[in-house]
């Protein structure tokens, strides 16, 4: 009999074992519920998008603003540099007309070679 108590109780140990339980993973019921919820369900009550004539009016009118100050800034600095091209020009003139004056003085100076 002392043989067969240890085996009984092991046995019956077993028993009770799988007949308590199911073979389940517990650690799926202790993973915390996801904050992520599929993208087609978050976009499920979104209104579609709509062409706005307000909004579409005022960006087109936000372009034409922009070229025009474009425009005025493309204009303002070809004038800037008509005037700088112009005072090099003036400056340009005014040594021409100095170096030729001076070569005027020079050629007075010299008498005149006899060949």
């Amino acid at each position: 009999m002392r043989k067969l108590a240890p085996l009984a109780l092991v046995a019956a140990a077993s028993l009770a074992l799988g007949a308590c339980g199911h073979a389940d993973n517990a650690s799926e019921d202790a993973q915390a519920d996801s904050v992520e919820i599929p993208a087609d369900q978050a976009l499920q009550n979104t209104p579609e998008p709509s062409s706005d004539t307000a909004v579409a009016s005022a960006a087109e009118d936000a372009t034409k603003e922009a070229e025009k100050a474009s425009a005025t800034n493309a204009a303002n600095a070809a004038e800037a540099a008509a005037a700088d091209a112009t005072a090099a020009a003036n400056a340009a003139a005014k040594a021409a007309g100095s170096a030729t004056d001076a070569a005027k003085a020079d050629t007075a100076k010299e008498p005149a070679k006899a060949q």
